[in-house]
């Protein structure tokens, strides 16, 4: 566990907040959501964030290290970040925040906190819902843990929602940007430009021409699937080097990285005010986003640092293609 260096600041009535380090492209900030969205810092931010993007401590019943609120008070914490998150934004930017699943205390039934959290966020941002996603992560652990290995009256939780937000109905975006492969079948049709036009049974109209386009790829799905495995990585041989406690939830790079090309440009700023192992803020860079990440816990932050090669010169360098105009 690393040192703590004590108080965030000397000045009587000050929010607790203080620059732990900076990159090429970012800063990481050691204090709470609140202390820093009350602070200059944030008043400094305010329109120029392009992309919010976070995954909050989870509606958790039990709570864990990473500090989750428990029960209808995170509701209510959820709800009051909402206004203070939109005033950061530029005028067609986006939150896209993911939320994990909460099961009731003692029974295999789920709990509806995370919805009607989300909703409360929605409401008291006064934001439009442009796209709900699912992240699936075929790698994860069976959970919970008493219905699904002991009692075994359900099957495991393997998915979180992903919503995506903004003030405006049409945010910047570009989902040729995030183009998958086509599939065998489609490859296989460009190049024959051979297929079975005309009326199918759903009520799609396919003209003649529709699909002769080679687009470099396929519109993905809302469903994303990314196994979350870290092992090995240059940032888990950096924590371990230093000693440095690892994340217990970390978020997944891919995911992030969708969206960061999705919705934002290089050199757009990207802020995720729930940092922790500041995969956000790696991934930012690597594309050459300008990026800002706060996290309370020192050696959450401490140990982030070694998704940079400024501090690891193992980590992962800045992509050519992600180059932030200078």
């Amino acid at each position: 566990m690393a040192d703590d260096p004590g108080p965030l600041t000397s000045a009587p009535g000050a929010p607790l907040v203080s620059s732990i380090y900076t990159t090429d492209l970012g800063e990481m900030y050691r204090a709470t959501v609140e202390d820093f969205l009350a602070s200059e810092h944030a008043r400094k931010l305010r329109g120029k964030v392009q992309l919010v993007f976070t995954s909050p401590p989870f509606p958790l019943l039990t709570p864990k290290a990473y500090g989750n609120k428990v029960g209808e008070e995170y509701l209510e914490w959820l709800r009051s970040l909402a206004p203070k998150l939109k005033r950061l934004l530029t005028p067609d930017g986006s939150i896209v925040i993911e939320l994990g699943n909460a099961w009731e205390r003692g029974h295999p039934v789920m709990s509806t906190l995370p919805l009607e959290a989300l909703l409360a966020f929605r409401k008291a941002g006064k934001l439009f819902v442009n796209q709900q996603f699912i992240c699936h992560n075929p790698a994860r652990l069976p959970s919970p843990v008493q219905w699904v290995n002991i009692d075994r009256s359900r099957v495991k939780d393997s998915y979180t929602h992903v919503w995506w937000m903004s003030p405006t109905e049409r945010p910047k975006a570009d989902n040729r940007k995030v183009l998958v492969p086509y599939s065998a079948s489609m490859k296989k049709l460009i190049a024959s430009k051979k297929y079975n036009a005309g009326l199918r049974g759903s009520g799609f109209n396919i003209g003649e021409t529709s699909f002769l386009t080679d687009h470099g790829g396929a519109i993905p799905p809302s469903v994303l699937s990314y196994a979350n495995t870290q092992a090995g990585t240059p940032y888990r041989k950096y924590l371990k080097e230093h000693g440095y406690t690892p994340h217990p939830a970390p978020m997944q790079a891919k995911l992030v990285e969708f969206f960061v090309e999705f919705l934002t440009d290089p050199g757009d700023l990207v802020f995720d005010p729930f940092g922790g192992s500041n995969t956000t803020g790696a991934v930012a860079e690597r594309l050459g986003r300008r990026w800002v990440a706060t996290e309370p816990k020192m050696d959450y932050i401490l140990g982030s640092q070694g998704h940079f090669a400024k501090f690891n010169p193992l980590a992962e360098p800045r992509t050519r293609k992600g180059e932030a105009p200078s």
